[in-house]
């Protein structure tokens, strides 16, 4: 099974990244995938497209039937937008989980859907710290985890690995240089040990699926880089539509809140359940971040579908 790296020509941050990994030793051309060019290194294959990559809508499947080859997990390199304009790199999972039929998908996907999480997310977090500490790229670069968000669909185990928020740091190449160093030590490229590779002997691990928080989940994250744990998806509040029934909120039960939250939970479980083969998944919640009826609704329905909670210290390092 291959890992496909997937990058744009369109974007500077993702095209940086991928130009510098390929200057590393040990690639090849690959071979062709309508508008795209391949290149071979062992059991990676890096991908140069020519259009945005919120629109590549079943690459993996596309790869399989044009080379024979299962793809076992994706990487995209990508640029990142923030208001903020704070310099960052950022890794999260994809997915729309919180959107109905009918709702506009300005970044591609599909409603009420989520790839399943890459495994790597947590363990490439940490080692894209030390990689940042040691080429001095920070405190200027925040590198923190985002919130599930975007396309494109796919079902493969799948991340986005990010350089934001401007073009001035977009096009930087200390930090194009630390995300290609990212992705050929923790693909253990040249020989190396692949770095957070689920395996059955992790299969008595736990792991952690975010709930609540801001699109930096910051909570969840304290827990992943303190304790070193296994990551799934993370739902922002803002992924859960939750809509009160009008009552007092003394009085409110789980089955009067409306809203899309329950769907968006189901999905992004489901799908964290499907990337960790026999582990366990915890619910994190960021507590804080919800109001008491809306906390109430939510871990009554974890309890309703048998989702256990997790605190900080439930959860085994990889």
């Amino acid at each position: 099974m291959v890992t496909l790296v997937v990058a744009t020509t369109t974007d500077p941050a993702s095209i940086g990244p991928a130009s510098a990994l390929l200057a590393m030793p040990g690639w090849h051309p690959g071979p062709p995938l309508q508008d795209a060019t391949s290149f071979v290194n062992g059991e990676v294959r890096l991908l140069k497209l020519e259009s945005r990559l919120v629109n590549q809508n079943h690459l993996d499947k596309r790869w399989e039937e044009e080379t024979g080859e299962s793809v076992y997990d994706v990487v995209f390199l990508s640029r990142h937008v923030a208001s903020s304009e704070r310099p960052a790199l950022t890794i999260h999972p994809i997915g729309t989980p919180h959107l109905s039929e009918g709702e506009a998908l300005p970044a591609g996907g599909k409603p009420g859907w989520a790839a399943p999480p890459n495994p790597r997310i947590g363990p490439w977090l940490r080692l894209l710290r030390t990689i940042t500490q040691s080429h001095n790229l920070t405190p200027e670069f925040e590198v923190t985890l985002e919130a599930t968000h975007h396309g494109p669909e796919i079902n493969s185990p799948t991340m986005f690995v990010e350089i934001g928020s401007t073009e001035e740091y977009w096009k930087r190449q200390d930090a194009a240089q630390a995300i290609a160093l990212l992705v050929w030590e923790g693909l253990g490229i040249g020989g190396r040990v692949p770095i957070g590779t689920w395996t059955s002997e992790n299969s008595r691990s736990r792991i952690l699926l975010g709930i609540g928080g801001g699109h930096y989940v910051p909570r969840h994250m304290d827990v992943v880089l303190r304790d070193g744990v296994w990551v799934g998806h993370m739902l922002s509040g803002y992924s859960l539509i939750m809509e009160g029934s009008g009552k007092s909120n003394a009085k409110v039960n789980g089955e009067d809140v409306g809203g899309n939250w329950r769907e968006a939970i189901k999905v992004a479980f489901v799908t964290t359940k499907a990337a960790f083969p026999r582990g366990e998944v915890l619910a994190h919640i960021d507590n804080k971040s919800f109001k008491s009826w809306q906390r109430n609704a939510v871990t009554e329905f974890l309890a309703e579908q048998n989702i256990k909670i997790g605190k900080p210290g439930d959860f085994a390092p990889c």
